[in-house]
């Protein structure tokens, strides 16, 4: 499973820095391209904080935060034995570092640079690949964890869960 994480991984990684680097060259003072009428633009935004844009006081700390989830994935994909913990936490890597690689590498400086985010669809927020990684990984864990699927790839049984003890016997006198 560990290559089926990488190659996860190291996919949606790569399209997400491609897809900020055509974005930063493409619309970088220019008009919004309208993909799909006003529904779907490519809108260039550079954020400083996290998703809908809070926290943007906050920049290095989110940093700090997604160097702790990269190692702790990095750590816990060594016990996956199920595809769909594979990809899951190769998603998950995937998003968490393509924003992080943007926080250092970005101005206005390590640790504090700009998250790259173009996708805009009306009433939400906008985003980038990285996003829908870690929105999509988000979703297949809660899936995974609902119907028991364990990291090791076994299947929680009802039997795992203590058996409550059954009442004494009612006596009779």
């Amino acid at each position: 499973m560990l290559a089926l994480f990488a190659g996860v991984a190291l996919t949606a990684y790569a399209v997400d820095v491609v897809s900020k680097i055509v974005a930063v060259e493409k619309l970088t003072d220019r008009p919004d391209v309208e993909l799909v009428g006003d529904l779907f633009v490519l809108h260039l935004v550079r954020n400083p904080g996290a998703a809908f844009s809070t926290g943007t006081g906050y920049t290095e700390i989110f940093s700090c935060v997604a160097i702790v989830a990269v190692l702790v994935i990095l750590y816990v994909v060594r016990r996956v034995g199920s595809a769909g913990w594979g990809v899951a936490l190769g998603l998950l890597l995937a998003g968490v570092g393509g924003n992080l690689t943007d926080r250092l590498v970005r101005e206005p400086g390590p640790l504090r640079g700009h998250v790259i985010d173009f996708f805009m669809l009306p009433h939400w927020p906008i985003f980038n690949v990285a996003d829908i990684c870690i929105d999509a990984a988000a979703i297949l864990i809660l899936i995974l964890v609902y119907r028991g699927v364990r990291l090791d790839g076994t299947r929680a049984q009802r039997d795992d869960v203590e058996p409550e003890p059954e009442p004494a016997p009612e006596t009779t006198e």
